[in-house]
């Protein structure tokens, strides 16, 4: 049945050289360890054209920041990233065609965007993550207390996000998934017990940890070359980074908004509730899954 299902891959590849479509045709197909496939399949191109386009177009159909790495194989030299909005990977018809020397250029390809980018909608398409965020800034604290708050979140998240990512040790999402919605949950509760979050920082450090490994998922999904490890953390992190500060940027303002109301003791309770059964919602719904 795998197979059958992954048949229709085909078609949405799409291969153009000089304006003209390619033929296709399947040659094999195979189920690999990990619920992958591996295809292969012969386009027949016009002779006109120097580079050749190809179109994956399945991110329609994928969950939503699905990501696959596109290698050059001829030449050895390029790689790119293809996502939902950025599906189309070329290829010169030099490197591509049988016995072509390899090119000379060793120039790095330009992926440290589409990490950035990996980085930035991982945050901001994450609901979990921007629920976690909204919990801990809806309690009032001192601006020195926030920073502190981010500052052990983000040294927290980016330790574990390397440990992961380089193989070193990670555990199972099984265990890491739920144990994020559980974080959620808690710092909903934790909101309807104190008067302030000035000391918040000592629980937003393990929670990161855990967040961290969460993070780490997104890259392992997509078997980097240990050789693009160290690109992808860095770029990968930044826009976490910068989609996090977003996020605070449009949170904080709201926070100290309603905080200047009367009613802000109920308001704040009433978000912390939603907060917390949000993330007991999550929580069941991710050890019923796994």
């Amino acid at each position: 049945r795998g197979l059958d299902a992954a048949r229709p891959t085909l078609a949405h590849l799409a291969v153009v050289r000089g304006g003209a479509p390619c033929a296709g045709s399947l040659e094999a197909l195979a189920l690999t360890e990990q619920d992958g496939v591996t295809l292969e399949a012969r386009f027949s191109c016009p002779a006109t054209g120097t580079t050749y386009k190809v179109r994956f177009g399945l991110f329609d159909d994928l969950a939503r920041g699905h990501r696959h790495i596109a290698r050059e194989l001829g030449g050895g030299a390029r790689e790119d990233i293809l996502f939902g909005g950025h599906d189309t990977f070329e290829v010169s018809s030099a490197s591509a065609a049988p016995g072509a020397p390899k090119p000379t250029s060793h120039a790095a390809p330009a992926t440290l965007p589409g990490f950035l980018r990996l980085g930035v909608e991982h945050i901001l398409t994450g609901y979990d993550h921007l629920v976690f965020l909204f919990g801990l800034v809806l309690v009032r604290s001192r601006p020195r207390a926030l920073l502190a708050v981010v500052t052990a979140f983000t040294v927290a998240h980016s330790l574990t996000l390397g440990l992961a990512t380089l193989g070193v040790w990670a555990p199972s999402p099984r265990f890491v998934e739920p144990a994020i919605a559980l974080s959620i949950a808690y710092v909903g509760v934790e909101n309807l017990l104190v008067k302030d979050a000035n000391r918040r920082w000592r629980i937003t450090f393990p929670f990161g940890l855990v967040h961290g490994f969460g993070f780490a998922g997104a890259l392992r999904e997509i078997e980097l070359p240990r050789a693009r490890i160290p690109l992808a953390l860095v770029g990968f992190n930044v826009g976490v980074e910068l989609a996090q500060l977003a996020a605070l940027g449009v949170l904080v303002p709201l926070v100290l908004l309603v905080s200047r109301r009367h009613t802000v003791p109920r308001v704040t309770q009433a978000l912390s509730v939603v907060v917390a059964v949000a993330g007991l919602v999550w929580f069941v719904a991710r050890v019923v899954a796994s």
